[in-house]
């Protein structure tokens, strides 16, 4: 396992999230679901020979449905775990880990970037 040391970590803690402008979701059941358009090439050659569908649809669990509706362009990875602490309490530790992991895999599949925070003055 990857160590992180301090610094880094707090870098970490101070970056704002922001779910990218086109994408497509919406809250169902409680929960949010992503609509991901599988596009490309090889999503095209998949989808004609194996039948795969053109678009998925990714559900969240509590947890993270909870972290998308605290993503907001303004609030940083520290507070929205502040948020999700005060939520969930004890459910939610290892909490700066999973957050920290959540919002990496969202930003490698590009449902959010980093952005610089636009605090109301």
């Amino acid at each position: 396992m990857k160590k992180i040391n301090k610094k880094s970590a707090e870098n970490y803690l101070d970056k704002v999230p922001a779910i990218v402008r086109d994408l497509d979701w919406d809250i169902t059941d409680g929960v949010v679901v992503i609509h991901q358009q599988n596009k490309g090439f090889y999503a095209k050659i998949a989808q004609k020979f194996f039948k795969t569908p053109e678009t998925s649809h990714i559900r969240l669990d509590e947890f993270g449905t909870y972290v998308w509706q605290c993503i907001d362009g303004k609030s940083n990875v520290h507070e929205i775990g502040k948020k999700v602490e005060k939520e969930f309490g004890k459910k939610a530790e290892p909490l700066y880990e999973r957050l920290s992991q959540f919002m990496e895999t969202l930003s490698r599949v590009h449902y959010i970037e980093f952005v610089t925070a636009e605090k109301d003055a």
